[in-house]
C-alpha cells in the first residue's frame, strides 16, 4: 500500500471502513453471494438460507437497498410478488465476493 493510500484512511473514513460498513451483518454477504446470480424472490432468498430468520433477512435486504447495493422491486399482482436484484453498483462487488468465497473455500480445505 502506497503512503497516499495510507494517509487517506487518517483524515475521513477509510475505504475499507466503508467497504465493511456496508457488508457487514451475518447474512449481507450471503445475501449479495446468492443475488450474483439473478433475481430471487424473498422465499427463494430464505430457501437458499436455511438458517435466516424472516426478520433479519428483511432487516438485512432493507440496508443493502438503502446503501443502493440492491434493488427491490414490486409487482402489482395479488398476491404481490416482490423481487431482489443486484444493482450496478451491487454487482460492481462481484469481485470482492468471489474473492470472500475462493479465500472460506480455501480455509475450509486447508483447515480439514
Amino acid at each position: 500500500m502506497e503512503n497516499a493510500e495510507k494517509a487517506a484512511c487518517t483524515h475521513k473514513p477509510c475505504p475499507v471502513e466503508t467497504t465493511l460498513q456496508i457488508i457487514s451483518g451475518k447474512w449481507k454477504g450471503i445475501i449479495l453471494y446468492r443475488l450474483l446470480g439473478g433475481k430471487k424472490r424473498f422465499n427463494e432468498l430464505q430457501r437458499l438460507m436455511t438458517t435466516v430468520t424472516h426478520r433479519a433477512l428483511t432487516l438485512q435486504l432493507r440496508e443493502l437497498e438503502q446503501d443502493v447495493i440492491v434493488k427491490r422491486t414490486v409487482y402489482a399482482e395479488v398476491p404481490p410478488r416482490v423481487e431482489y436484484e443486484l444493482t450496478e453498483l451491487g454487482h460492481s462487488m462481484h469481485p470482492i465476493i468471489q474473492a470472500i468465497y475462493d479465500w472460506g473455500s480455501d480455509y475450509q480445505q486447508r483447515k480439514a
